[in-house]
């Protein structure tokens, strides 16, 4: 079967290397990639959302199935462009519709569903142009904090946590009146904050039937013990030990089968990732957010667990017969930390060569580029987050230390990395 994989960060080079593993990935193409996924496939210089450019392609190369990694192509409606155009319809596309991939691209939307479905999430308002007045004056009659969120995508960093009242009247202007994060506020979603600890859970469906893969847990705050500026993820763990089986059961039955069961009903048409952004408040699970795809840097810890041949899954996915499938799971623990660009996540330089790659092979530890690129025979960041090393062990302490140890080879100008990943787990 020949592959092409969209996108171009540590996502994607962890689908490349699962994927590549696989017998009937007879070729994999990766668009446009990075210095890591050409070590598993050939990278070709088209943009995820150059729909005319991807469909020459394909002809092209043959291809059988196309993977999207990122959200955009998907929200801007990827899958139907290729299932409406007879020339195309018979390529396989993981990922869901435009409308289906509202659940990520539209929070109003999401937010909606839950609701219409009965799904445990915080209480909410959405506001516009339309009725900003009204939306200050329940700002100011909502308890501290409150979260406010962009309606549509805004790169990860679309929503604000107001820590008194003055912040989310400012915030809540900047937003609408002002279009802070552009199109993507013209619509805000008003947000009760819940108190709790965080973690991702990946489903894989096929509209009908799903199956749940390791959950994992992230860590957004660029500096140690949680402390600093969000950014894109600085590292993860899975699995995560406060998800037992009873808390599991829990969010199987209360939040993944009445989501697959409303996207049945709605006839969203939905074949992939759905992650899940769940946050445990009591032992009781809310759902915080949808994506439409797999999350980063979890994928690099998710994959690492999963035996399955992804291939397998990905063609029960698209023939509709996932239900014949089951999921079989690493019992070894995996951490993934990652190495960031100095001055992350604010301006950052790029272009400084990676030193220490060469002297990799480990077969416990893999290392997943993320911001990187190719120059004549050098590896040179090109991005804020650099690079993903993960390791397994036996246990989340060990696998973090094993990660740890890994970065001592690694170098480049600038280099930072949070070495607590995984903090409140360590024993």
């Amino acid at each position: 079967m020949k592959i092409l994989l969209l996108g171009s960060g540590g996502r994607e080079h962890a689908l490349a290397w699962k994927l590549s593993q696989s017998p009937d990935c007879t070729s994999l193409y990766i668009a446009p990639g990075n210095a890591g996924t050409q070590l598993h496939g050939v990278n070709v210089d088209i943009s995820p959302v150059d729909f005319p450019a991807i469909k020459q392609f394909c002809f092209d190369a043959k291809i059988d199935m196309v993977v999207v990694g990122p959200e955009e192509p998907l929200v801007k409606g990827i899958y139907d462009y290729f299932t409406s155009d007879v020339d195309l319809k018979s390529i396989y596309v993981i990922g869901p519709s435009a409308q289906a991939a509202k659940l990520e691209g539209s929070k109003a939307f999401a937010k909606a569903f839950m609701y219409r479905h009965n799904i445990p999430t915080a209480a909410y308002r959405e506001f516009d142009l339309e009725n900003y007045a009204e939306g200050i004056t329940y700002l100011q009659a909502q308890p501290i904090p409150i979260v406010l969120k962009a309606d549509g995508l805004a790169a990860g960093k679309g929503v604000i946590i107001a820590q008194n009242h003055v912040e989310a009247m400012a915030e809540f202007e900047l937003m609408i009146q002002q279009s802070k994060f552009g199109e993507a506020s013209k619509k805000v979603v008003v947000e009760e904050f819940l108190t709790g600890v965080e973690l991702s859970v990946f489903v894989l469906t096929d509209g009908n039937d799903y199956l749940v893969l390791p959950e994992a847990k992230d860590y957004k705050r660029i500096g140690e013990g949680d402390a600093g500026l969000n950014t894109g993820g600085m590292g993860a763990v899975s699995p995560v030990p406060f998800a037992d089986s009873i808390f599991m059961e829990k969010v199987r039955t209360r939040i993944i089968e009445p989501t697959i069961r409303g996207i049945r009903e709605e006839k969203l048409d939905y074949k992939g990732f759905v992650f899940i952004g769940i946050i445990s408040v009591n032992n009781e699970p809310y759902v915080i957010e949808y994506n439409c795809r797999l999350g980063d840097p979890e994928t690099e810890v998710v994959l690492p667990r999963l035996k399955n041949d992804l291939v397998h899954l990905f063609r029960a996915v698209a023939e509709g017969t996932l239900k014949d499938m089951q999921v079989e799971i690493d019992n070894r623990s995996a951490a993934t930390v990652m190495l960031v660009s100095g001055g992350y996540p604010g301006n950052y330089e790029k272009g400084f060569e990676i030193h220490g790659l060469d002297i990799l092979n480990e077969d416990d530890v893999m290392v997943f580029h993320a911001g990187t690129k190719q120059k004549e025979n050098a590896i040179l960041t090109n991005g804020g987050r650099v690079l993903a090393v993960t390791a397994y062990g036996p246990g989340i302490t060990e696998a973090v230390k094993r990660s740890l140890k890994i970065i001592e080879f690694i170098e480049f100008d600038g280099m930072y990395y949070r070495k607590d990943i995984g903090y409140e787990f360590s024993l």
